[in-house]
Order: C-alpha cells, then sequence, then structure tokens
C-alpha cells in the first residue's frame, strides 16, 4: 500500500476537520500534519521548536489566507529553498482571485484549487486531489 505525509497548512479549523476527513475516506494511507499559520508551516519545514523531529511532507495543501505569513509567502519561500523547491505545493484556498492565482503560479504552485462552499463538492475535490496527486503522479523522495 502506498504512504503518503501531506501537510495541511490550514487555519480554518472546520476546512482541517473536513479535509482530514476526505482524506480518511481515500483509499490511501495518508499521514497528515497541521500547520495552522504561516509561520509554523516555515517551523515545520525548517524542524524548529516543537517540529524539531518532522518528517518533510511530500505534498502541501496551502491556503493563500493565513496569520503570521501568507500563503504567497509561503510558497515563495519553499519554491526558493534549495530542499524543499521540489514538494508539490496546491493552493487550496476559498479565494477565487485572478490576482492570488497569477502570483500563486508566478511562484511556482503546482496547481489552485478554490475550496468548493457546498460539502460535497469538498470532498469531491479532495479525493480528486488525493486520486490524482497520489495514486497517479510519481512524487520525488526530497532528503533533508
Amino acid at each position: 500500500m502506498k504512504f503518503i505525509h501531506i501537510l495541511l497548512v490550514e487555519d480554518n479549523e472546520g476546512d482541517i476537520l473536513l479535509t482530514t476527513e476526505a482524506l480518511e475516506e481515500g483509499k490511501i494511507m495518508n499521514k497528515l500534519s497541521v500547520a495552522r499559520d504561516g509561520q509554523e508551516a516555515l517551523d515545520f519545514l525548517n524542524k524548529k521548536g516543537e517540529f524539531q523531529t518532522s518528517e518533510l511532507p511530500d505534498l502541501i495543501l496551502l491556503d493563500v489566507n493565513l496569520p503570521r505569513k501568507n500563503g504567497h509567502e509561503v510558497l515563495k519561500y519553499i519554491k526558493t529553498h534549495q530542499v524543499f523547491r521540489s514538494i508539490p505545493v496546491i493552493m487550496l484556498t476559498t479565494s477565487s482571485s485572478q490576482k492570488d492565482i497569477d502570483e500563486s503560479y508566478k511562484n511556482y504552485a503546482n496547481c489552485y484549487i478554490t475550496k468548493p462552499i457546498e460539502l460535497s463538492d469538498f470532498m469531491e475535490a479532495i479525493g480528486k486531489i488525493e486520486e490524482f496527486w497520489i495514486n497517479l503522479v510519481k512524487l520525488p523522495k526530497i532528503d533533508a
């Protein structure tokens, strides 16, 4: 069975719960780590503070609107860092702003998904992320 470690960077507790449930419904064994703001995501990746023993994720689901450091700042850091830049980053956000979409791709996001409002659509979107990024795509092995 395939195993993948996902870092979810999300400050909305409801969306954390929904994403967790949607991933649990999938057929893949996932390890899900959660960072609740942009700075916490950077600390997780850099193994600072409470994250000293954290393992690098295979995939990052990143919200745009985050406290402390926003998703664009986090994405820019990841994609300009030698070790982290090959980790696929999916922008998963409520923002459908063309400015946010353009800035995400300018900073090398692997894809941009606007979170559906309806519960069933949200669950389906997470299922499709899992289907594509976990079942179909070959992910790089990240060594830190």
